[in-house]
């Protein structure tokens, strides 16, 4: 016996031999127990108890299929308004650009205006206006017409008011500086002389 080696039981093995014991106890506690009948009351109880949890689901569904569509609707009409204001933040920066070239083709006009003996200057004069007016035209920029004779005061800032009974009430005298829109919006308003009947 002195050379036989003691056996060492580690804590481990007898956990699991535990676990294996109950797992066998509780096998056989279930084998000895009869089943009990399902009465009809009991059925009833439980096939209440399913329909209910179906109904609790189908709602639940429901409500967060609902909560997807508004998400999804919500999400398309974000992506379409930061289209727009996309859209229209280049549009309103073109704006800008062309309402701080006005300045330099009413520059032109005023210079056209002047009278000159060299007939080549005033030549280039109005062929750079020309060019400047249709490059502008290109990019959105549309003249108000001066065809209208009548004041209006969406398109007109009268900065002249004269009583006079030669001309109709409203009538435009003389335009001092011409008017202008941006792709369909007015971007300047015409500087005009109104006819005012007493």
């Amino acid at each position: 016996m002195s050379g036989d080696r003691p056996i060492l039981v580690t804590p481990n093995v007898f956990s699991m031999e535990s676990e294996n014991n109950r797992d066998a106890v509780a096998l056989e506690d279930a084998q000895e127990q009869p089943e009990r009948p399902v009465s009809s009351s009991d059925a009833a109880a439980s096939i209440g108890e399913i329909i209910a949890e179906r109904d609790r689901l189908a709602k639940e569904k429901n409500e967060i299929q609902d909560l997807l569509q508004r998400r999804q609707a919500e999400f398309d009409n974000f992506r379409r308004r930061n289209e727009r204001e996309r859209s229209e933040l280049s549009e309103y920066a073109a704006m800008d650009t062309i309402k701080a070239l006005l300045p330099v083709l009413d520059d032109f006009e005023r210079a056209l205006k002047a009278e000159t003996t060299d007939r080549e200057y005033a030549r280039g004069l109005e062929l750079i206006r020309q060019r400047l007016l249709e490059t502008l035209s290109k990019l959105g920029l549309e003249p108000i017409s001066s065809e209208v004779a009548i004041f209006n005061p969406h398109i007109h800032h009268a900065v002249e008011m004269v009583d006079t009974k030669d001309h109709p009430d409203q009538t435009i005298l003389e335009e001092y500086q011409p008017g202008y829109y941006f792709k369909g919006r007015l971007l300047r308003p015409a500087m005009v002389k109104v006819a005012v009947n007493p």
